[in-house]
């Protein structure tokens, strides 16, 4: 009976001994890598890293990167490890600009996980990687110009009118307050509607929009999309095992059915509309129907919807919120919004009091405002991005291997006073020309920089 015993308990610990030895080894094998490269980083704890507090709860990861961005101040870059990946935190504005810019070709791709075959709509243009996301981009381009934008200002005017009547209702009914983040989501998902696909969807207008509803349950937190993140920090492979998604079924499943019955309308009906739409149908007949493409650039039609379905997510949720964020600083700042007023008041007398593309261009005033709200609530906390080749940092020893992956602390910068004095503070000058010229390349990014910029950046000209 005792050797019994005595076998069981060293048939039981050996194996588990085993089990979290090499669990511990797969933890922190990859702990040692900036100290090879001789890169300043803060030791990391086995499976966390450096994100214990995040997992925790504890620290946004907005406020995770600010403290390592400050923490190396006199450095150029810093070791980073999320979970057991490591990442270089890149600071400088120069090198920034060679990565994003100058050397583009090393660092095509952002390097964010996503299982295309389980998540076919996640294979858009903002996750797909080169050479796919190189030519649908091309494709798509066109869609984004100054001169589209000024075919829309009818469609865009018209959700604008609805907009404000349902703001005057508003205030009618509840003393002179409104839930600007809600009013301005439906009014963007309107915009966007209209201006991209060729919907009129209501939104403003109708609190049970299918479009409304499931925009905004893409971008709800929940403990599946946490558990995701954790799950690729630690290994990818995990989401193969728990089959965990990144957008609700629900959601990705409305999205794909309406794309797919606007395109297919369109092709039936023979409607052909200068927007978003008519592009991702071109590149459909190129990419997808055309028979004499090499088997490698062929896309599948899953690809065409999901590009469909990233403009409209990202796109409503980015103008809401740089619209909530803007009206909320005019609102504390009376003076700037007086002086926005002023502006607009006097552009619109010598324009015969209409609103086009003439009138908009000279609002040079507005055009700060709105930079410096994107430079104090940019849409991304951090731009990521990965080597797709050996790279040397220019005036730096640090050689990048192929494959390592990069976070460029966009909100850190954005409120570094190195570059933005009083960085708290709402100064719109800060984006005089004057102002602008005094500050290097590569410490404002609200849209990325280079040839991946945001695609929507392009409504900016």
């Amino acid at each position: 009976m005792t050797m019994f015993t005595a076998n069981w308990w060293i048939n039981f610990i050996t194996p588990c001994t085993i089990i979290v030895t090499i669990a511990y080894y797969f933890c922190v094998s990859t702990f040692k890598k900036w100290e090879q490269l001789n890169v300043p980083y803060i030791k990391p704890i086995p499976l966390f890293g450096n994100l214990l507090n995040v997992a925790l709860g504890k620290d946004h990861p907005l406020d995770f990167y600010n403290k390592i961005y400050h923490k190396f101040a006199a450095h150029k870059y810093a070791g980073v490890f999320q979970m057991r990946t490591p990442y270089l935190m890149v600071r400088d504005p120069e090198i920034i600009n060679d990565m994003l810019i100058k050397d583009f070709s090393s660092f095509p791709d952002r390097g964010i996980y996503s299982d295309f075959v389980a998540e076919p709509l996640t294979n858009n243009l903002l996750l797909m990687e080169n050479p796919q996301w190189k030519i649908i981009r091309n494709k798509l381009t066109p869609a984004f110009t100054a001169g589209k934008l000024k075919t829309m200002y009818d469609q865009i005017k018209e959700c604008g009118d609805e907009l404000m009547k349902n703001i005057d209702i508003d205030l009618n009914r509840t003393s002179n307050e409104i839930e600007v983040k809600d009013i301005m989501g439906k009014y963007s998902t309107d915009v966007i509607g209209t201006c991209a696909f060729g919907l009129k969807l209501n939104a403003i207008n109708d609190d049970e929009s299918p479009f409304r509803k499931y925009g905004k349950l893409i971008f709800k937190p929940s403990l599946r999309v946490l558990m995701r993140e954790l799950c690729v920090m630690i290994t990818p492979a995990l989401l193969k095992v728990v089959r965990l998604k990144k957008f609700p079924t629900a959601a990705t499943d409305f999205f794909h059915a309406a794309f797919n019955e606007t395109m297919t309308y369109r092709l039936e009906n023979n409607i052909v509309r200068n927007d978003f739409v008519h592009y991702l149908m071109q590149a459909r007949n190129d990419l997808v129907l055309n028979t004499d493409l090499p088997k490698h650039e062929k896309f599948a039609e899953s690809q065409i919807v999901a590009n469909a379905f990233v403009l409209f997510a990202a796109g409503f949720e980015t103008v809401s919120s740089a619209i909530s964020y803007c009206l909320y600083e005019l609102a504390l700042n009376k003076s700037i919004q007086d002086r926005v007023r002023k502006e607009i008041q006097l552009q619109l007398s010598k324009n015969n009091g209409q609103i086009n593309h003439e009138l908009l261009i000279d609002l040079n005033y507005l055009d700060m405002v709105i930079a410096e709200t994107l430079r104090k609530y940019p849409p991304l906390v951090a731009l990521f991005r990965k080597a797709s080749q050996t790279y040397r940092v220019p005036n730096s020893s640090l050689i990048i291997e192929k494959g390592q992956k990069i976070i460029i602390p966009i909100y850190a910068i954005h409120y570094d006073n190195k570059y933005y004095s009083d960085p708290e503070k709402f100064i719109p000058e800060r984006f005089s020309a004057e102002e602008k010229a005094k500050r290097p390349s590569g410490v404002y990014l609200p849209f990325g920089d280079g040839p991946r910029i945001c695609i929507g950046n392009f409504f900016n000209g």
